[in-house]
């Protein structure tokens, strides 16, 4: 089993996306990356605590790569908006890889060099692995248990068609 730490708006939307990948066993919502120990969401939404919502997914990689996650990471949300993510705005939402090594950070620097040499102005921050403060209970599996929530229902619905678009064979089958 492997992990990785990302950061691309809101957790509800992220996590929703990674937990339909075969091969990814668990994806739990959380902070990372502030300089406040276990803070709440209330604390990291206010701004003040420099956290940005992420999601720690364990993974097996002899059935996804993490240049895979990379893709479908990429490919989900907007890396070119600074601290934005549609409406959702602040360093909480900011555009965010941590890597947990050396191949990691090679691998996302890579694809990151890829990307501005394609003309596309990526302000993702890849770092370091921080310390991971998972959210409260209610924020994990938020869509699955809330597929109603009118947020979600806008903004997770199209991240899903486009994944299956573009992804279909990294997709977990559909019971």
């Amino acid at each position: 089993m492997q992990q990785a730490l990302f950061g691309g708006g809101c957790f509800w939307c992220v996590e929703a996306v990674f937990l339909s990948l075969k091969g990814v066993t668990q994806v739990k919502s959380g902070y990372a990356g502030g300089h406040v120990e276990n803070p709440s969401y209330e604390q990291v939404c206010q701004g003040d605590t420099q956290h940005a919502e992420v999601i720690l997914i364990d993974y097996d990689d002899s059935q996804i790569k993490y240049s895979q996650l990379l893709d479908v990471f990429f490919a989900t949300h907007d890396p070119t908006t600074l601290n934005r993510q549609g409406n959702d705005i602040g360093t909480q939402y900011r555009s965010v890889i941590y890597f947990a090594n050396d191949e990691q950070k090679q691998i996302a620097q890579a694809y990151i060099d890829e990307l501005k040499q394609d003309g596309v102005a990526v302000v993702t921050e890849l770092s370091g692995w921080p310390t991971f403060y998972p959210a409260e209970d209610y924020h994990q599996n938020y869509f699955e248990k809330n597929p109603e929530q009118g947020f979600c229902n806008f903004a997770i619905p199209p991240k899903l068609a486009k994944l299956r678009q573009k992804f279909n064979a990294l997709l977990k089958e559909q019971g």
